[in-house]
Order: C-alpha cells, then structure tokens, then sequence
C-alpha cells in the first residue's frame, strides 16, 4: 500500500478551518426552525448579488434547474435552439432538453476549451432559429463573455451563462455570472463555493426574469395559494444558504490559493513536452475549479498515478454527442473535432485551496517519473 494519499478534492480539510462558524450558523437554523425559504436564503441572496455586481440572486436547488428555469423565464420552448459547448458537463445539454428546445453543439476552441465568440458568430449565422446561447465557463475560466453577447445580440439571441463551475472568476473587472441575460450557478459540494448537499442559483439584471424565477421556484405562487404560473418545488434548503453565508467571504482567499497551485502545477510541468497546461487567457481571472491537463498515454498514466497515491479524474471522457442519451446526435461524430480530441487526452490533477506545495511537487514528480520511462 502506498504512504501517500492526495485527493482530488478534500471537503474534510476546508471544514476543519470553518467548522465552528458552521455548527453556528446551522444551530441558528435549527433554533428558529424555518428549514424552507428561512431568514438565510434571503441573507445569502442578497449577500452573493452584491459580490457579483447583480441585482438578483434566486436562490434554488441546484445548477442544472437553475439553468432550466434561466431558460424558461427567457420563454425558450420547442420552438427554439440553443447552443451549448460540446465539452461541458452533461447538466448544460439536459437543462435544454428539459424545456424542450433543440440542442445546437458548437466545438471549442482548443486552447481555453470554451466557447469564442468568432464560433458563436458563424453558428447563429447558420442557424437562425437559435435562440439563446449558453456558453459554459468552464473549469473555472471565463469565457469572452462580454464579446459573446455583443455577438448575440447583433443576431437578436439572448445569453445564459453556465457560470456553475466559475464562482468569484473575473473579466475585464466584472465576475462571471454577471453579463448575460441571466446566469446559473451551482453549489455542489465540490464547487469553489460549495453547500453541504444540492444548491443553486440564477442571478440576474431583470427585475421580470427574478419575478419569475422567484415563482417558478415555489410552486408557480405570487404569494400563498395563489398560482398566478406552473412552477414546481425548486427552492434552496435554509440550511444551505446559511452554509453558503459562512462560506462566502472566504471565496476569494481560497480562488487565490486555488490560482497559487496553479502556477506550480505551470512551472513545475513546463519542462514535460508530453503534458499540455491549462491555457490562461490574458484579462481573466481563472478560478481553478479544475486543473485540467492535456497529456499523452493518458490512461496508462492515470493508472500509475494512482498507484503512487494520487487521485485524477477525466471531466469529461466521453462528449455529448457520444452519450446513448442522445442518439439523434451521434451523427455529430468527426465533425467535433477538438472536443473528441480533448475527451481522449485530458486529466484531472488534484485541486483544492487547502493543497499543499509539497503536495504539488509530489504530484508533479509523479508526472515526470512516469513519461522518463
């Protein structure tokens, strides 16, 4: 058995430097008892539109219905497109399923892996009948968002931000989730902010777009019994949202670790011709939600990783349009060339504020070793 252990993640590490500004704010909770759209889901509202610069935050239950109610407080149905990356996290592709609108895949660029804006530019020219563009910030990096709904908005399109994996990412002075039409967030425990279970939110500029989401999220009510739309049960647990209040102010402390490792995973690795780092785009900042590389032999080096104690993972082996979810777009196959390419070569090294330099270093000899053989 191996001495070392390196996760991929490490919730237990972040707890212990927080743990009794947890048990607090839950015992806050506990104490009043209003476990559903409690005092706290308002608080953290309020409080996480004010770090990005919007003027709502709706609190609901996850990332993917975030994306989904986005989509259906802009009216998107069956009689629209939306286009999607064909790299992100399967959660993008379903949110648009689930209103009903078709699924248009664009392939990213090779260097950030996210949507350019040059490529939302050509696929609203070929197809008119699309109607949002939900471009993913993917990894933690953010897309040329603000030139992307320039590009929308010459073609009349709206953009929803899949801002789910780039909580605190920054461009051009403004965060993710910020520029769009409206953006959805996910708090999944292993996101940079991260509840103890499900969590989501859709921020937003629109007053109407907010009304409606609001709605959408507590069975379609304006206020009790009465439902003024058909809504559902999509609301975050007040204990989440006190969670998410404890932990936000410490975000940007641990994004700037999170960049810290980064920048020793670049410098250590730089001299490895087989591996590929994460291309930085300059005027961005990266939030390292993942430190994904691109590397030769990638199954076999993945097996000796762990072997040597450290733990990967692939985000993601196997693209959307290769899923059995959507056989309709199977005939994609060869004309998503970087994201077929990606799914092949691409390895998740570990990443979490709480890493170690030392930890790193390991890893990263782990690397070398393994591709001097």
């Amino acid at each position: 058995m191996t001495a070392r252990n390196i996760p991929l993640v490490d919730l237990k590490r972040q707890m212990a430097t927080i743990r009794p500004e947890i048990n607090l704010a839950i015992g806050k909770v506990l104490d009043h008892c209003g476990f559903i759209l409690g005092p706290e889901v308002e608080e953290f509202e309020q409080k996480f539109a004010q770090y990005l610069g919007v003027k709502h935050c709706i609190g609901v239950n996850d990332g993917t219905m975030a994306l989904v109610l986005a989509l259906k407080a802009l009216d998107v149905g069956r009689d629209d497109a939306v286009l999607v990356p064909g790299n992100t996290y399967i959660a993008t592709a379903l949110a648009v399923s689930m209103v009903g609108a078709r699924l248009v895949l664009a392939d990213p660029d090779p260097e950030t892996y996210n949507l350019s804006p040059a490529t939302v530019d050509r696929m609203l020219l070929q197809d008119p009948t699309i109607s949002v563009v939900m471009p993913v910030h993917l990894y933690g990096q953010p897309v040329d968002i603000a030139e992307i709904c320039a590009v929308a908005k010459k073609h009349g399109a709206r953009v929803v931000e899949d801002a789910c994996q780039a909580h605190g990412a920054r461009l051009v002075g403004k965060r993710a989730g910020s520029f769009g039409d409206a953006a959805a967030f996910s708090f999944y425990p292993g996101k940079n902010l991260g509840a103890y279970g499900d969590g989501g939110a859709v921020t937003t500029n629109s007053d109407e777009v907010a009304t409606k989401i609001r709605a959408m999220r507590n069975y379609g009510q304006s206020k009790k019994y009465h439902h003024d739309t058909k809504g559902g049960n999509h609301r975050l647990d007040t204990i989440q949202a006190a969670i998410l209040s404890v932990k936000l102010p410490h975000l940007d402390a641990w994004n700037s670790l999170r960049a810290k490792h980064a920048a020793q995973y670049d410098k250590e690795l730089s001299s490895v011709k087989q591996v590929r780092t994460p291309k930085h785009a300059p005027g961005r900042d990266h939030i390292y939600h993942l430190y994904v590389i691109e590397c030769d032999r990638r199954d076999e080096l993945q097996k000796f990783l762990s072997e040597n104690g450290v733990n990967t993972a692939i985000h993601y082996p196997i693209p959307i349009h290769c899923q059995g979810a959507y056989p309709e777009l199977n005939k994609l196959k060869g004309r998503l060339p970087v994201c077929e390419k990606q799914a092949s070569r691409i390895l998740s090294l570990p990443m979490f504020a709480e890493l170690t330099a030392e930890e790193v270093n390991y890893v990263c000899e782990k690397v070398k070793e393994f591709y001097a053989k």
